[in-house]
């Protein structure tokens, strides 16, 4: 009888430098800036974002992987860093199109992209604004 595969959790941590203004369209000039205050200058404000996809699963006994993680990096580059990159995300990203660049909204369209490649094995995105701000995201709705 063999024994079970132990299931781990393997993260990677790529970054991505990029800008952004926080704006509700629904919300006054006011409104705005008492929910967003200096995140919703005119031209925006830039970060130095740390994305980090953590996969959770078994360890395949032939290979001692849960997947190879240059397969992981490069499937983070193509579908999300390509993007997002060096870019405003308000005007220069098809995957943020119309949207509130919020850490908050990041997190969930990356799951999203990311989630059609490693389906289940997908168990957490950290997106990293600042040293003090995180966003997790388990996928989960209400």
């Amino acid at each position: 009888m063999s024994k079970p595969a132990p299931i781990v959790e393997l993260t990677r941590r790529e970054t991505f430098a990029a800008a952004h203004r926080l704006w509700a369209p629904d919300l006054s000039a006011e409104e705005n800036w008492d929910l967003y205050g200096p995140c919703t200058h005119r031209y925006g404000h830039g970060h130095n974002y740390v994305l980090e996809v953590t996969l959770r699963g078994p360890v395949d006994a032939r290979t001692g992987l849960l997947m190879n993680l240059s397969q992981v990096s490069r499937l983070m580059d193509d579908l999300i860093l390509s993007d997002v990159d060096h870019r405003h995300l308000n005007h220069d990203s098809k995957l943020l199109e119309g949207l509130n660049p919020t850490a908050e909204n990041l997190a969930v369209v990356f799951w999203e992209v990311l989630q059609q490649h490693f389906g289940a094995l997908l168990h957490e995105i950290c997106l990293r604004e600042t040293d003090k701000n995180s966003v997790r995201y388990r996928g989960e709705r209400t």
